[in-house]
């Protein structure tokens, strides 16, 4: 199993609904996954994924949230709390469909 950091999203932008996180990624190691893909390698065990606060350097692991009426997504869980820290990163700077 590897231990995955994340540094970049992309998102999408619904006509009058909250943006989603569609890929996420890390430019250093060429990669981007879509999220289907992430929950995915989550639920097999096959990685673990994290992205570190800039300010702080803290560690946020990313796991599945599976709200009963959606798709599930990602979101990072840190000191016993889900949060945002995803939506924080850059965007990255290729395009997925490339």
């Amino acid at each position: 199993m590897a231990d995955v950091r994340i540094t970049c999203i992309l998102k999408s932008y619904p006509q009058g609904g909250h943006d989603h996180i569609t890929n996420v990624g890390n430019p250093a190691g060429n990669w981007m996954w879509p999220v289907a893909q992430v929950v995915e390698s989550i639920d097999n065990k096959t990685n673990t994924f994290f992205v570190l606060d800039p300010v702080s350097g803290k560690r946020a692991d990313v796991g599945v949230v599976r709200p009963g009426n959606h798709a599930p997504y990602l979101r990072t869980y840190a000191n016993g709390v889900w949060n945002d820290n995803l939506l924080s990163l850059n965007f990255c700077p290729w395009d997925a469909a490339a």
